[in-house]
Formats: structure tokens, sequence, C-alpha cells
């Protein structure tokens, strides 16, 4: 992962100054660039992209703290997420990528498209805005949102009830917009758009799933109105009813593996047509999933009966030289074999010695365990989630070789969700079912909650199968490693007949914990565990990760009986604009201050956001 390196980039992130337009505008006068040369449709696709990274970078630092993946030992911040021991840094990168490459451009792209009545461009701007914004929400809690990336260099902060119920109004609008008839003569959306193609209706039906979200995260609330900060049951079936009826409504992005020489302009450089999950995972080493994953892909709910996306999921790892013992629950097909998953929450876990060792691999002696303690030994069948690249990397194909690019024997077939051209589910068919089966489990209605959570679980599968299908397709090689094989139907019905249940016995946590999977590397993720106060009766097979009841400076962090609930502002904040933070701490329960600064608590990252909480 590459970090950014620019202290003056840094200073205008977190000034909020409006000059940060013209840090990424694509201008019509390239000697002379000015925010006022910058065309509209030429911004929207640099806004997109921007909005997308933050999203994702943002996915994966929670998806590691929720259980799901964990690193090496000595894997550094993102074991320690992992332990829920979290640190500041965990928090820069969305905030930078959000309010510097995207949030700045909204405004002036939003007036200029208003000057040529192009409703589609304000529409976007509008649903973009919502959305980017609601993520700041939904991570920090309070946040600059009125006064943001306008002339005031030191922003105020709102609440989190006037930034959420600003992202619902937000939406509204951009969904009425995105509705209009735009005249002929306007450019048209798809000049400028990368996420839905210029698709109006795709815009439409992932706007309003936006909203079924957004109003879902209120449970805490009481039934009432929405537009009242409430749980309002009936406008989320209203949403839902016009949003992803099925998968092809799915607003996905399927990025590339062409290494363009379009790059990011924020101090990563690197190409904007791969998938950001790939920056900063899928190049890496040392990420391993967890056992929790594993059970929950392998027997979901004890049913004995393994679900066709667990090979996908799983990594798997070319292993020519099977040693004597092999673990039980580790498969084999043919000399490939697919990762178990790291014991997070029991006390024998590996973590309990700092972490899973890695595994290394030479041409003498294969994949092996560096280290004299025999009950290491069996480190070596978690299998990491690496993959490379052919246009990036220049490797022969997705498959990363440890050992170098010529050594087929060391392997390994990375992750669905993390690969170079994965792609990226923005909003899916998957998740509207899931929403609308937990609100119908809720009502009462079984039945109906059943039909929703069957639906969604094939969408998942099916539109897993896209990708799956394209890839092998670019390269029959890959149908060597079971990663890359396309689901069959009769896996797929055989797993929805007599692996997820039935009517008689569905559960809400059934619910939830397949919508974990179908939602893989999802900030949703973890507000679904929030806004259920992370029950361990919903969300099957996790718990509180064991290590982190021994480690001093993870109990600091989230004292034990409390739970990972926002994180702390970023550091650009509390540097620039402290002022604005401290005063926002009034109205912030739980905050302490008597403290400089209350955000500089300990446990800061216990408090609830607006939300998760209980406040009006």
């Amino acid at each position: 992962m590459k970090y950014l390196k620019s202290m003056i980039l840094s200073l205008l992130c977190v000034m909020l100054l409006a000059s940060c337009n013209e840090w990424l505008n694509v201008n019509t006068d390239p000697d002379n660039p000015s925010s006022e040369s910058a065309l509209f449709q030429n911004r929207l696709a640099h806004i997109e992209f921007y909005t997308n990274s933050a999203q994702q970078f943002a996915a994966w630092r929670t998806s590691m703290s929720m259980g799901d993946w964990t690193r090496h030992n000595g894997g550094g911040t993102y074991f320690n997420i992992s332990i829920w021991y979290p640190v500041v840094g965990i928090t820069t990168t969305p905030y930078q990528w959000w309010f510097v490459g995207a949030a700045c451009n909204i405004e002036d792209m939003y007036k200029r498209a208003e000057e040529a009545e192009a409703w589609h461009y304000m529409g976007a701007a509008k649903i973009i805005r919502a959305y980017g914004f609601m993520l700041m929400t939904d991570l920090y809690g309070e946040m600059p949102y009125t006064d943001a990336v306008g002339e005031n260099a030191t922003p105020e902060y709102d609440d989190g009830k006037t930034i959420y119920l600003g992202c619902l109004e937000e939406l509204d609008e951009g969904l009425a917009l995105m509705a209009k008839s735009q005249a002929p003569t306007v450019p048209a959306l798809a000049l400028g758009d990368y996420w839905g193609n210029g698709d109006t209706q795709k815009w439409i039906k992932w706007g309003n799933l936006l909203k079924a979200r957004f109003i879902n995260k209120l449970i805490k609330k009481g039934e009432g109105s929405y537009k009242e900060g409430k749980y309002d049951t009936q406008a989320i079936l209203d949403a839902l009813s016009k949003g992803p009826q099925s998968v092809s409504d799915d607003m996905v992005i399927f990025h590339t593996d062409n290494n363009s020489t379009t790059h990011d302009v924020l101090g990563w450089n690197e190409p904007v047509d791969y998938s950001p999950l790939y920056s900063v995972s899928g190049m890496n080493g040392g990420y391993m999933p967890t056992k929790m994953l594993f059970d929950n892909l392998t027997n979901f709910a004890g049913n004995g009966v393994e679900d066709p996306r667990a090979d996908k999921i799983l990594p798997w790892a070319y292993d020519e030289n099977p040693r004597p013992g092999v673990p039980a629950d580790v498969k084999w097909s043919g000399n490939w074999r697919r990762s178990r998953g790291v014991d997070m929450t029991s006390g024998d876990s590996p973590n309990f010695q700092g972490g899973p060792l890695r595994a290394n691999y030479n041409t003498t002696d294969g994949w092996f365990i560096q280290s004299d303690n025999p009950a290491r030994a069996d480190d070596i069948y978690y299998v990491e989630g690496t993959s490379s690249s052919k246009g990036y990397a220049a490797n022969p194909d997705l498959f990363y070789r440890r050992a170098g690019k010529t050594v087929d024997g060391s392997r390994e077939s990375g992750t669905f969700y993390t690969r170079v051209s994965s792609p990226t589910y923005m909003g899916s068919y998957a998740e509207a079912c899931f929403i609308k089966a937990e609100v119908l489990f809720n009502k009462g209605d079984k039945s109906g909650a059943f039909t929703a959570y069957k639906d969604g679980i094939k969408a998942s599968m099916d539109q897993m199968n896209i990708k799956l299908n394209q890839w092998v397709a670019e390269d029959p090689g890959l149908l060597e490693c079971p990663s890359f094989v396309p689901m069959t139907s009769a896996d797929i019905n055989n797993y929805l007949s007599n692996g997820i249940g039935t009517a008689a016995n569905l559960t809400l946590g059934k619910i939830l914990t397949q919508k974990r999977i179908a939602l893989h590397f999802s900030v949703e993720i973890w507000n679904d565990m929030r806004r259920y106060d992370f029950d361990t009766n919903l969300f099957f097979n996790w718990d509180i990760p064991a290590y982190h009841d021994v480690h001093v400076e993870a109990l600091k962090a989230i004292p034990a009986g409390k739970h990972f609930r926002r994180w702390r502002q970023c550091s650009h904040e509390t540097n620039y604009n402290s002022t604005n933070l401290r005063a926002i701490g009034e109205k912030v329960p739980g905050a302490d201050m008597s403290l400089a600064l209350w955000n500089s608590a300990f446990d800061i990252w216990t408090i609830p956001v607006w939300w998760d909480s209980n406040q009006n």
C-alpha cells in the first residue's frame, strides 16, 4: 500500500478550501488550468473514482475489524485492527479521498450542470454527495457537512442527526433530478459516468436502494417518519419496490487490468481502472481468512452443506508436496489446497502468540514454516489472499507466485473480491433482498422474509458468476484452480435446497450472516453489527477477538464490555480544525469534555454515532 506523502496536500484536505477543486480538474485548457474551465461532464468520472476509493478503503479496514480476515504475525496496523486495537492511522485515507478527491468538486459540477440544465449530472451530484457524507457519519459520527468544502477554511461541525437527515434529503432531491427529461443538446450522462454508464434508471434504482439502506440504519430510533429521523418501515419497502429487481440492475464497477496511463493524483500514482481493494489488500501479503468466515462458508448454521462461494472466497495455494498429518478441514483439488480459517475467538488461538506465521516457499522444500515451535507447524495451511495481475504487475496471469514470476509451484489464487479486476458492488439486488428479508422478518412475515432471503443468496452467486465467467473466458488456464471455476447450477440449487434452512426455521441471524457473506468488504457489515449491538446470536461464529482481552493497549482503546462503534477523527481535523472539533463534543453523549480535546480519549472508539444511539 502506498501512503500520501505531501504535507501540502494534507493541509489542503483538512482546511477544505474551495481551491482544492483545482487539484483534480480536467480542464479545457491544460496550459492554464482553472476551476472555471472544467466541464461538468469531465468532473464526474473523477468524483466517482475518488468516492469509490474512499468507500472501498473504509470497507477493507472495517471488514478487518469485524472478523472475516486477519493478518500474519507482525502484521502491524491491520493485524491490530483485527484484534480490536485501532489506532489513528486507519482513519485518514477515506477522509482524504472523499474530501480532496470528490467532495470539493461536487458543488462546482452541480452549479455548472444547473446552468446547462443538465438534470442528470445534478442528480448524480446529489446522490454521490449523500453517499459520501453518509460514509463520513458512519465512520466518524460528527463532521463538517453544511459548512464543508466552501469558503470557510475551518468549517464548523454538524452533529450526526443533521448529517443523516441532510443526506436523506439530498438523496430524494437527486432521485427527482435523475427522473427529469434532459434536453438532447445537453451532454449525455454517459459521457462522464463510468459507474452506471449513463443509465438513469440504474441510478434511480441504486438511489432507492441507498434510501432503504439509510433508513434501515435507524432501527434504534423507533417507528415514525424517516424525515424526522425515525425508523420508517413502509418507506423502506417503498424504496425497495423502486430499487434493483434483478442482478442486471446492480450498480457494479467492472474494473480492468489494463494499467492505464491515467493515474490518481493524490499521491499513490496508481491506475484508476483497477480495483481499490487490490491496492490495499490484493497486492499485499499476509491477509488470511478467519475461522468465522471459513465456518460460515463451509457449514452455515450447522447444516453440513458447503456454500459454492467457499471455493471463490477462501484462497488456494498450489502444493506439490503434501505432508503427513494434514488437518481434516483442508480441502484439496489436485495439487491445489484451500485455506483453513484462523481461530480468532478461542483461548488457543494463534493470535495469543501475536498472529499466525506466514508460510514461506523455496524450490527445494516447497511450502514451509520458519519456526522451531511445533505448535506453529499447521500455520502453513493458512493461505494468504495475495493475487497478481498481467497489466499492472506484468505477470503471466492473475496468480501470485511467491518465489517469482516463473515459479509456478509457488502460486496463490487470491480471493474473489480483492483481485486487480474484481468488481466493486456499489449496490446490489442481493443487498435489496436481504434488507427486505430483515424488515419482513421483524414484521412477523416469515414466509415473505424467506423468499427474499433465498433470492438474496442466489443473487449473490449469480453476480459472482458473471465475473468468474469473464475471468476464465479471458484466460482458460485459470480453470486449473477452483477459485476461478464458475459455480454450477447443480451446486447452487443444492445449497439453496439443503444449506440455508427453511421458512419455518428462518432466524434474523441467518439473514444477517448471509447478508455479510454477500456484501463481503462493505461498511454495511459494521453498520449491521452496530445496529444489532454485536449480538453473537445474530452474527454466526463471531465474538470479540480473544487476543484483545489480554492486549493492554487494545483494552485501553476498547475496554472490556464495550464495542468498536466509531473511528476517531483523523489527525488533520485534530491539528487544523480543533476548535470546531472540540465544540461539537458538547452534543456527543459520552464525550469527555474535561480533556483538552474529547476526541483524544483512549476509548473514543466506543462512543456510538448518532444513528447507533438512543439520542433523539
